[in-house]
């Protein structure tokens, strides 16, 4: 037998339940991929922003890029340590945008997976004990296709789980950026303050 065709064999055997675990679950994998990129891409974008803005600062420019985050909250006469903070704390929340969601499918796939698993066995042995005839040959099968839904699960919780962590990563290197930026800003505030 194949492995195409013991997948579909699988399938052909498989209840409701297991149906309803194995959607779930394809769903989780969508959704994962789907915040992946799309996250991946725009943290990518905005870090490059965020980097050359904090370089051009670095080279004698008095604020910030046009297209850094923080051009709302700064100004050439100079912005409050207050609003520059509130600035930081909205970048952080926007780097950090639907991360929770990977956090949520890393953490509880596996359980989703696990609990298809034990919704099979106890159709198989449900069915087993109907059928009165408990070979090995009998059990070996029904219990191998009940763990399906687990591996399922471990298999959309590591991509999930590593998305987040480098995710999180990522957009740890940009608010550590925009840091950087809101530093140079108060310092060339006090520079002016004590110049006047």
């Amino acid at each position: 037998m194949t492995s195409f065709e013991l997948f579909l064999n699988y399938f052909a055997r498989s209840g409701f339940f297991t149906w309803v675990i194995l959607i779930w679950l394809s769903a989780y994998f969508i959704i994962t991929c789907g915040i992946f990129f799309s996250r991946y891409f725009y943290l990518g974008y905005w870090l490059s922003i965020e980097k050359n803005s904090l370089e051009s600062m670095l080279m004698g420019s008095k604020n910030v890029r046009d297209d850094s985050i923080l051009r709302k909250c700064s100004s050439t006469a100079g912005a409050s340590e207050k609003l520059l903070n509130v600035c930081k704390n909205v970048a952080e929340k926007n780097a950090t945008s639907g991360l929770w969601m990977l956090s949520i499918i890393a953490s509880t796939a596996p359980f989703i997976g696990l609990f298809g698993t034990v919704v099979s066995i106890l159709e198989t042995f449900s069915g087993l004990g109907q059928s009165g005839s408990a070979s090995l040959g009998v059990i070996a099968p029904a219990i191998s296709e009940a763990l399906v839904a687990t591996a399922t699960g471990i298999f959309v919780a590591i991509p999930a789980y590593s998305a987040n962590l480098f995710l999180r990563r990522k957009a740890y290197e940009v608010i550590v950026y925009v840091q950087r930026e809101v530093d140079i800003l108060l310092s060339a505030n006090e520079t002016r303050r004590d110049n006047a």
